[in-house]
């Protein structure tokens, strides 16, 4: 064999052969796809960012609502015999 014909045979199998890479190119079943539409659908940048934003802004509210509620609980700041200084819930007469 000489070296032309080894160079003809790499060259047809890659052209006859060549698949995309991934499973878009992978034999599989619609339902399949549909379970898993994520593997096939090329991915849409506008809906990424859309999504980003909003899972960003939903972390930071939960931030804020948490922040707010350790300021809500009535602490205040008392002063014992010895001078030293400590938070104390406020308490009610009923409690």
């Amino acid at each position: 064999m000489s070296d032309k014909d080894a160079g003809k045979g790499k060259e047809g199998a890659a052209e006859k052969g060549y698949r995309t890479p991934g499973l878009r190119g992978a034999q599989t079943s619609t339902l399949f796809r549909a379970v898993n539409p994520e593997l096939f659908i090329k991915p849409n940048k506008p809906v990424m960012a859309f999504g980003l934003v909003t899972i960003t802004l939903c972390v930071a509210y939960l931030g804020y609502m948490h922040a707010m509620k350790e300021n809500d609980q009535q602490l205040y700041e008392a002063v014992d015999s010895q001078g030293e200084r400590y938070m104390r819930r406020k308490t009610s007469k009923w409690d």
